[in-house]
């Protein structure tokens, strides 16, 4: 499947975190590991969560939930994507939003990197760390490879259900809300045709 012209561009231009708000709350060299990670597109190693934790004490407290939901991420990705089978059965079949196999592909993906974004907020311990540019290239990067919004609300949803469930039950409140703000800037999507 070639994409367009137009979509490798917004492809480039979908990058949906920003560490720009961080500077109040986090020194240049802490936010300089974050956003070398998302340059990267990769999850924060174990180095870099250590090096950020001695540069940024006070965000200690969830970095051995980021190194969890890390070293899982295949597992949620998994039940996530068994939550949209679930709710759209032929989705991948022929006339469904995620066929042929390469648009399922790309989706998981999607699912993939949602996580690590989430992980940043996360570790940053800023509920709040998405960009509203970017988050504008991905509604027009979805629009236009028609990529079913409904099923990624429910694959987003189900990434929250199941890294909840592998966190102490004390700390699933306090988590949620990293959760629910991708949730939330992804439903506008669907609102905002």
């Amino acid at each position: 499947m070639a994409l367009s012209a137009k979509a490798l561009e917004l492809i480039q231009k979908a990058r949906i975190v920003s560490f720009a708000a961080w500077q109040d709350s986090h020194p240049v060299e802490s936010i300089e590991r974050f956003q070398a990670a998302d340059d990267q597109s990769r999850y924060l190693t174990d180095l870099d969560l250590e090096q950020i934790q001695q540069l940024a004490p006070s965000i200690d407290t969830f970095i051995p939930v980021v190194q969890q939901l890390r070293d899982r991420v295949s597992e949620i990705v998994d039940e996530a994507r068994a939550d949209v089978f679930h709710a759209f059965p032929d989705i991948t079949q022929l006339g469904g939003g995620l066929y042929p196999p390469e648009r399922a592909d790309a989706c998981w993906r999607d699912f993939w990197h949602f996580l690590r974004c989430i992980t940043y907020g996360i570790a940053g311990k800023h509920t709040d760390y998405t960009s509203a540019e970017g988050l504008h290239y991905m509604q027009l990067l979805y629009e236009e490879l028609q990529v079913p919004l409904d099923a990624m609300v429910v694959g987003l949803e189900g990434i929250k259900t199941a890294s909840l469930k592998r966190v102490e039950p004390e700390q699933q409140a306090t988590l949620a809300p990293y959760f629910d703000h991708l949730i939330e800037q992804l439903r506008k999507f669907d609102k905002q045709n």
